[in-house]
């Protein structure tokens, strides 16, 4: 594929209740996009093309056609194309592959990708009934008062159907990321205190939402918007040439992958039944993305930036990405591979459990971490070594699924 690169990003503070502040979307569509050109280092002229991610605007805040901000915020873009993207979680990513495809088509050399969600303007019970929308409505979690902590224990299940799975190994999955997000300044959970034995199946300080899932399992739910500004290798080239850098040290999207699966999650684990894995899909996402990028394990890579909506996502990507077999997860759980000072870390910003999970956001702020980490750009969560990183951004119970390689030098 056409090298596309990016040139620089900004995050939100995932912490922030916009609501609470009197401030809209606008305002956090506004403050990533900025943030973006200031760290890209261009100016909104140069931007061609524009993408945001972002789920359910409309439920949340009754605002749509989002991607009409850019045009609001800067006049000097008020006649270029633009775009909103909707795939449940993986809303971002798909704008991200979307802006890729321009610049690869050598339509534009210069796209501004932004995902975005405003949803603690809501109570809980609200704000999940407007998540459930990415569910097959009147078809499943039907009978519960939380859609995905329902459908995801389900997932577990079905993990200890085929293979066996411990509550303290999707426990500890759950700590490393909240310990991680602790070096985040932008993340939600930054500040937060976990009491002795909070980590395990006390019903007191661990109360359960649904089955086998418990509340700290459970990613958050979160105000943020992430932006990235991507470009062709011309663009890059003359941006490396300013800032008095090599085009091999400007983070580069390096390999991709995209696959889908049926909307009902039964219908899925019906499609792999009597097989050990249980989204074979997730697994050819992954090696379309290795593939896609140069290389052939994803251990050849330096870290992992996934999907954990709850604790036993993150656990499906460490076997279907194939860091262990089918079933043995739990092995690079045990053995510390995945902590910030493993051989393969994964979500050393702290992912959706530690970090926060503004939905539309997530796909885009993934890619964000990645190209900060292999860029030495990562602050207090830097890894010691990071050359190339894998994204695994999913919607609904991993309908759509993306996979990002960014990396930099050759």
């Amino acid at each position: 594929m056409s090298n596309v690169y990016i040139l620089g990003g900004k995050q939100t503070d995932f912490s922030r209740n916009w609501a609470r502040e009197g401030l809209e979307i606008y305002d956090m569509f506004a403050e990533a996009m900025d943030g973006a050109i200031a760290d890209a280092g261009i100016e909104p002229a140069q931007i061609e093309v524009g993408h945001v991610g972002n789920f359910v605007g409309e439920l949340f805040t009754g605002q749509g056609l989002i991607n009409g901000f850019f045009g609001q915020l800067h006049p000097e873009l008020a006649a270029i194309p633009t775009s909103r993207h909707e795939a449940a979680c993986a809303s971002g990513s798909i704008a991200m592959l979307s802006a890729m495809r321009d610049i690869e088509a050598g339509h534009y050399d210069v796209a501004c990708v932004l995902g975005l969600e405003f949803m603690r303007n809501v109570n809980g019970r609200t704000g999940a009934e407007y998540l459930g929308a990415a569910a097959w409505q009147g078809h499943e979690a039907t009978d519960c008062d939380y859609p995905w902590p329902h459908l995801f224990d389900r997932i577990t299940r079905e993990y200890q159907q085929r293979h066996g799975i411990h509550s303290e190994h999707l426990a500890r999955i759950a700590e490393i990321n909240f310990s991680n997000a602790r070096d985040n300044p932008n993340a939600q959970t930054r500040e937060w205190q976990f009491p002795s034995g909070c980590f395990s199946e006390n019903d007191e300080l661990n109360p359960v939402i649904e089955g086998r899932v418990r509340k700290l399992d459970c990613g958050q739910i979160t105000d943020g918007a992430a932006c990235v500004i991507l470009a062709s290798e011309c663009a890059a080239r003359e941006h490396a040439a300013k800032l008095g850098l090599k085009l091999a040290d400007i983070p580069r999207l390096k390999g991709w992958g995209h696959r889908s699966a049926p909307i009902l999650l039964e219908r899925k684990l019906q499609l792999s039944a009597g097989m050990p894995l249980l989204f074979p899909h997730v697994q050819t996402m992954m090696e379309d993305a290795l593939r896609r990028g140069g290389f052939t394990h994803i251990s050849d890579l330096d870290g992992l930036e996934t999907h954990d909506c709850f604790s036993v996502t993150e656990y499906m990507a460490i076997d279907h990405s194939g860091l262990t077999a089918p079933g043995e997860s739990w092995k690079a759980v045990e053995d510390g591979r995945i902590t910030r000072e493993g051989d393969f870390p994964i979500n050393p910003s702290g992912g959706l459990i530690g970090l926060g999970h503004p939905v539309g956001a997530t796909g885009v702020r993934m890619a964000l971490d990645c190209a900060r980490q292999v860029s030495g750009r990562a602050g207090g969560y830097q890894l010691a070594r990071a050359q190339n990183m894998a994204t695994f951004n999913l919607g609904g119970s991993a309908t759509t699924c993306v996979s990002l390689i960014i990396g930099v030098g050759s």
